[in-house]
């Protein structure tokens, strides 16, 4: 989800300013994605690299995730929508760890949709995690590993979606996008919503995928 920070700037805003508008998106995303009758949907909410940002940026990125949690669950639950992170959210501050715990905690009988959220996710973390894990079960093979990744009991990745007109993976779901199908757009997150999705959807669904076969 790129360009929340490239379009407050080009509209001589804060860069939080964006960050509101990305959570808008998200909201219009996963509304869509149910009405669309998507099964499952994981957005890349902060990696373990964005602890690199300024710190009053990441106070406002955590403030901004609080105040969705709080806003959105009572809905998510009303729709069926199951709630599900990847990556290590413990690190974050104390009020907003037990606010996912209650939210996932909260809808997690719910069956519609899944909704993962990736909180201080990095896949070559998570891949080290997951081989060391199989390695100490005594077998390492892609089977094994994949039992120990994050996205563990999720259905396959099949298609991923990157905005801003970034090009690259960004150390996001390696493994798991290994046949996927790759969609990348210029529009800047704040500016994605269902017609950007259908659209997305619509490139996934023209092409052949053939898994390595004839």
């Amino acid at each position: 989800m790129d360009g929340n920070g490239r379009w407050a700037k080009k509209r001589f805003l804060p860069r939080v300013a964006g960050h509101k508008a990305g959570v808008e998106a998200v909201r219009k995303t996963v509304r869509a994605a149910q009405e669309l009758g998507l099964e499952c949907v994981t957005l890349y909410a902060f990696s373990s690299e964005n602890w690199k940002r300024p710190e009053q940026e990441i106070s406002d990125l955590t403030g901004l995730m609080k105040h969705f949690i709080r806003a959105d669950l009572e809905e998510f639950h009303a729709n069926n929508v199951r709630l599900r992170i990847i990556g290590d959210y413990t690190a974050f501050e104390r009020e907003a760890v037990e606010l996912i715990d209650r939210a996932l905690e909260r809808t997690s009988g719910n069956t519609a949709c899944t909704l993962v959220i990736a909180l201080n996710y990095g896949s070559q973390d998570e891949l080290a995690r997951a081989a060391a894990k199989a390695a100490a079960k005594g077998a390492i093979t892609p089977q094994t590993i994949e039992a120990e990744l994050d996205t563990a009991g999720l259905p396959p990745l099949d298609l991923l979606i990157r905005t801003s007109g970034e090009v690259r993976l960004s150390n996001f779901l390696l493994w798991q996008a290994a046949y996927a199908e790759l969609y990348f757009t210029d529009l800047l997150w704040p500016d994605f919503d269902k017609k950007a999705l259908e659209a997305a959807l619509e490139s996934f669904a023209a092409r052949e995928r053939r898994y390595g076969g004839l």
